[in-house]
């Protein structure tokens, strides 16, 4: 049945037709002028907290891997079959049959870049964030044989052919102290994000790894109960703010002379005195490469380029590039990667321009894009052209499109490629593009999830579409995206209102909160998750808000919370209350506020405000001090605690614990968490027993980070349940 959505407002209104809901997505400066009004008969069911966990009605990506060449990709479909397709004849065949899996019990794989052998990976065994120990199996396809391969002990192997042996490269590995081609753990969360230290060169006739030692790296220690009669006890070197780091070394080994290791050095004059992090490696050529190198403070980067001589690799000091930062630090998180154009020589960099906004440069000096939104981040860079994300369009922090600009004589102006595709339905597009991208793979994340394969240069577009039949059958919450003035400045917020939603009703308000450095939470993405639930069946109203310190609308903005964490991104989430709270439909008594991890952080502090604002609040695994978290990220933001130490004192959620008496507090952390660990939680705890402040707590033994497992849904449905008895309607 028809639901009818309008808007009473004085401003601009653009209304997107979605098959889910209506959606209203405003612009304007006084929120209490626009509302949205939903009418029409319940024909449909709500949206359960069973339908939140039923993986029936989630999108599903369609994955594609592009293969040699511009026009065939591989797809592996839900019964596990591997298809050759071919784009532009749209034939297709069967590359790898499921059963191949099921000998090894696979559940991923690789290809050779000749299509002859299939590395298959078996018994995945998650560790940290991205990192995870596996068996690994070679399949001849010719033959249909299977051959094992392996890595082992921190050491790097390589194997020249896949039915050849593996040769040691490295042989000082060892746990904890030197890891080699894999990160540890500071550099895999922060710096890398990834669980892979090597990079081959693009003929193979090079491996660039680094090794990492964490000799003199603090320890973390945490009990791992399990299931025997004594816990154990798991150690990590994880270095906090202000101790000392790994150290890192780059290498490089002649795959054709495995004995030949070469060390890639830091440049002596700028880096090799101070504490400094390695942050990208980029192959140019087989002879070529280029290296970031991050000051430890991480708002000075060197881009130094290295080429071979035939016995070492050298610093070319012609081709040496810095970044500075003097308001924050640099990069969105660190520092994008460079794109090097067909000369090998120059390059494509995002990067803060003069007025403090994030645009591609040739070159450190030279802009190619400019205005008052950013770059995302670029895609790919061929001889004739850069295609790239932005915000650009319509001037929305929130929405992303894929631009292309023409590399000639000059650059050309950006154009759009995704602007007008389905634009009331995508406004959230990234693109996974071919070899020389003739052929890219468009994601549209927008209203309501869509898939295509689709060259500009060509009608050829084959869509694939996810959800339409099972959303239509739920009476969904409908999504406004608006913005503000506050402090002279646009400032973004996001509410997800009940179906049948009347303005002249009173209903309760969840903030849901992240609010960490560049963090992005009012954005044109799909959504159906635990604010769904909450909104269509217990009728609160979910609201996000993006202030000083949040991400993409200018370094203004961004570095406003630099070496000040804990002020004004929890202000201005109690400004954004105060605006709701104008809005004339929010029951002021029943506030509450949710985060996790930094957002979770962000909650205690705006609890423990005093601000008479919230009811009760959720804080899944929480920082309580800057001191207690890793010095990578923390001081990207806060700088050292000696060089800062007034900050670092007053940032803490211990020294509001008195502020907790006039609130409902849920406290959640698991205790295995390697990455705000559980140390943080048990001293949020031990300051409101010394205030004598009453609480709730949940902890998840041996879980971590993302309480995964049978903790998930346990933290959501007793999450509801608190929330229901602190926001339910008293009379």
């Amino acid at each position: 049945m028809l639901i009818l959505s309008f808007v009473l407002c004085k401003l601009e209104v653009v209304v997107a037709a979605q098959s889910m809901a209506l959606s209203m997505i405003l612009k304007h400066e006084r929120p209490s002028d626009c509302v949205i009004i939903i009418s029409g008969r319940n024909a449909k069911r709500i949206f359960t907290l069973d339908d939140y966990f039923n993986d029936t009605i989630r999108y599903n990506v369609y994955n594609l891997r592009w293969i040699s060449g511009n026009t065939e990709y591989l797809h592996k479909t839900k019964e596990g079959h591997v298809f050759l397709y071919n784009v532009e004849t749209r034939n297709s065949s069967e590359f790898l049959n499921n059963k191949t899996f099921v000998q090894v019990d696979a559940t991923d794989y690789l290809v050779s870049a000749d299509r002859k052998f299939v590395c298959l990976e078996s018994n995945y065994s998650k560790k940290w964030r991205h990192s995870f120990t596996a068996s690994y199996s070679i399949y001849d396809r010719e033959n249909s044989i299977i051959l094992q391969a392996f890595v082992w002990n921190y050491n790097v192997y390589i194997k020249l052919l896949a039915t050849s042996d593996a040769i040691k490269v490295t042989t000082n590995g060892e746990e904890n102290k030197i890891l080699n081609g894999i990160p540890d753990w500071v550099y895999e969360e922060e710096m890398f994000s990834s669980n892979d230290a090597m990079w081959w060169s693009p003929s193979g006739k090079f491996l660039a790894y680094v090794e990492f030692n964490d000799t003199e790296v603090h320890t973390i220690e945490f009990s791992w109960y399990g299931s025997d009669q004594y816990p154990r006890t798991v150690i990590v070197p994880y270095p906090k703010a202000g101790t000392t780091i790994p150290k890192a070394k780059l290498f490089v080994v002649d795959s054709e002379d495995t004995s030949r290791v070469m060390q890639i050095l830091v440049p002596k004059r700028i880096f090799s005195y101070s504490d400094h992090y390695l942050s990208t490696v980029t192959w140019v050529t087989d002879e070529r490469i280029a290296v970031q190198w991050v000051k430890r403070s991480q708002n000075h980067v060197l881009l130094q380029v290295y080429d071979f001589d035939g016995n070492s690799w050298n610093a070319n000091w012609v081709c040496t590039h810095e970044e500075k930062s003097e308001t924050g630090w640099v990069g969105h998180y660190s520092p994008l990667h460079p794109f090097f154009a067909a000369d090998n020589t120059s390059f494509y960099k995002i990067m803060s321009d003069s007025n403090g906004y994030k645009h591609i440069h040739y070159g450190t000096a030279t802009p190619i894009t400019s205005g008052p939104w950013e770059d995302i981040y670029i895609s790919k860079v061929t001889k004739d052209a850069i295609y790239y994300v932005s915000n650009e369009h319509l001037r929305r922090p929130g929405q992303r499109n894929v631009y292309k600009i023409e590399i000639g004589k000059s650059h050309s102006a950006p154009r759009c490629l995704t602007c007008a595709v389905q634009e009331e339905r995508c406004q959230y597009n990234f693109a996974y593009f071919s070899q020389d991208a003739t052929y890219y793979r468009m994601g549209c994340y927008g209203a309501l999830p869509l898939f295509s394969v689709s060259s500009e240069h060509s009608q050829i577009t084959v869509s694939f579409k996810f959800l339409e039949d099972g959303i239509l059958t739920f009476m969904s919450p409908s999504d406004l995206i608006s913005v503000f003035l506050h402090f002279f400045t646009e400032l973004w917020y996001q509410m997800m209102l009940p179906p049948n939603f009347d303005k002249s009703k009173k209903y309760p308000l969840l903030i849901d909160v992240y609010a960490g450095p560049c963090s992005q939470k009012a954005d044109y993405r799909f959504r159906l998750n635990w604010g769904s639930y909450l909104a269509s069946s217990e009728n609160i109203i979910t609201a996000s808000f993006d202030g000083r310190g949040s991400g993409y609308q200018g370094d203004k903005i961004l570095h406003s919370i630099y070496r000040r964490l804990g002020t004004y991104e929890v202000e201005d989430q109690l400004s954004a209350v105060r605006k709701f709270i104008d809005m004339g439909f929010i029951d002021k008594k029943r506030i509450a506020i949710w985060g996790w991890s930094y957002g979770g952080y962000v909650t205690s502090m705006a609890l423990g405000s005093g601000s008479g604002l919230f009811k009760c609040g959720v804080a899944v695994a929480p920082v309580c001090s800057w001191e207690y978290y890793d010095s990578v990220y923390t001081e990207r933001y806060m700088s050292r605690p000696k060089d800062n130490a007034e900050f670092y004192k007053n940032s803490t959620v211990a020294s509001r614990a008195k502020n907790f008496k006039s609130v409902e507090y849920l406290l959640i952390h698991g205790t295995a968490d390697d990455n705000v660990h559980f140390q943080q939680a048990a001293q949020i705890s031990k300051a409101l027993v010394e205030e004598q402040v009453d609480f709730e707590a949940m902890w998840y033994t041996d879980k971590n980070h993302e309480l995964g497992g049978s903790a998930y849904r346990h933290v959501f449905t007793h999450m509801s349940h608190f929330l229901q008895k602190c926001l339910k309607e008293t009379k």
